[in-house]
């Protein structure tokens, strides 16, 4: 089997003994007919492996020896960019795949700041440049993807959504891959694998697929995956209020023309900003979770969108835009609706995520300043002591 510069040859046996020998014959055969052609085989570059059943692994010590050249029968092998293994659970494909594609989005990702930085559109390039990586040959094992690499991909794509939606880090995959618009890598695999395997089909009885044909497939496919996220996204895991709000309206969320995310709005949504619940039980910052700016014990995103008195003037915008009902779920129909209620929400996100950050900073400096940490107590002056004579 030939494909470009590459060539497999495939030998069956039935014992490892019997398959070692059909091979080098086999091969040595290849060779001579390749280099009959005036071309050269760089047999020091070539690999072997075994396909096996669970409990009848090959004995160590096998290759294949053509031309004076060893070539040790090893547990994978790499062919057109997919790492083969023996029991074609692609482990060591997506191992591999795991580092070569973390050092690309960690390369992008410093591309993509919080503040600032590329627009939205920019940022789901950079998704999709690695989305592209990471699917590569997603036909073919797209069926065969096993627990471990369908994690293993999820935490890859984690890595970017957040990024494409200027998240922080502790936000969980199914809220950044929400916010993104980004549908599941895994459940994205099985989608280009039904509309590969309908074109080969079609290839295959001697035509090519029409391409509105294909956009069918496609469309089909796409709808598909994201009915299969929905079920998925039933009984959620993490982020459960802001999965409960948008999967409801998924697809409207998916494919809206306008609304952006930023720094702030998104840590409305999340829950994962500046929020005394957030500093004291994720990171662990703050002593306490209550609210620097009122009386209340637990400060979250729902007590500062709907309760605390400190945002009655921001919150008195909001409502006037949207309606009075603040819960997460309202927030998000209302930014769907139209995009008078999306800047009302996010212009509320702005000013109260701004000021809370800015008193933040402020209650940074003075446990920092020592000054303010060990400073006396003032000694309160009594008026009839300052006419006392030195």
């Amino acid at each position: 089997m030939c494909y470009a510069d590459d060539t497999l040859a495939i030998s069956r046996g039935k014992t490892y003994h019997e398959a070692v020998v059909r091979a080098t014959a086999g091969v040595a055969q290849i060779v001579r007919q390749i280099r009959g052609l005036g071309l050269t085989v760089a047999l020091e570059k070539s690999e072997a492996m075994c396909f096996h059943r669970p409990r009848n692994p090959p004995p160590p010590g096998l290759e294949i020896v053509v031309g004076g050249i060893q070539i040790k029968v090893t547990p994978s092998m790499t062919y057109l960019g997919l790492v083969l293994d023996g029991r074609w659970t692609f482990r060591e494909h997506f191992k591999q795949l795991q580092t070569k594609v973390s050092k690309s989005a960690g390369a992008l990702a410093s591309l993509l700041p919080n503040l600032g930085g590329p627009s939205l559109s920019c940022r789901r390039l950079y998704l999709g440049v690695v989305r592209s990586m990471a699917m590569y040959g997603a036909p073919i094992w797209a069926d065969r993807l096993r627990k471990e690499n369908s994690l293993a991909l999820g935490r890859l794509q984690r890595v970017m959504a957040i990024r494409a939606v200027r998240g922080y880090r502790t936000i969980s995959k199914d809220a950044a891959c929400l916010l993104a618009g980004a549908i599941p890598w895994d459940l994205d695999a099985r989608a280009l694998a039904d509309v590969f395997w309908r074109c080969a089909a079609v290839r295959a009885g001697g035509s090519n697929p029409l391409p509105d044909a294909v956009r069918r497939w496609r469309s089909d496919a796409r709808d598909m995956a994201i009915d299969l996220w929905q079920e998925r996204l039933e009984e959620p895991q993490a982020s459960v209020d802001l999965v409960l709000a948008i999967r409801p309206v998924l697809r409207q969320w998916l494919d809206r023309k306008d609304g952006t995310l930023s720094f702030r709005l998104t840590q409305v949504l999340t829950g994962h900003g500046c929020f005394g619940r957030y500093l004291c039980e994720i990171v662990g910052r703050e002593e306490t979770p209550r609210c620097h700016h009122c009386d209340e014990d637990r400060d979250t995103t729902e007590h500062t969108v709907s309760v605390c008195p400190s945002w009655n003037g921001q919150r008195a915008a909001l409502t006037a835009a949207i309606g009075y009902d603040t819960s997460l779920p309202a927030l998000v129909r209302s930014m769907l609706g139209s995009n008078q209620g999306w800047r009302a929400v996010e212009d509320f996100a702005e000013h109260v995520m701004a000021a809370k950050e800015e008193a933040e900073r402020i209650r940074e400096r003075e446990a920092l300043d020592p000054r303010r940490r060990s400073r006396p107590r003032r000694r309160r002056v009594n008026n009839d002591d300052r006419n006392v004579p030195p």
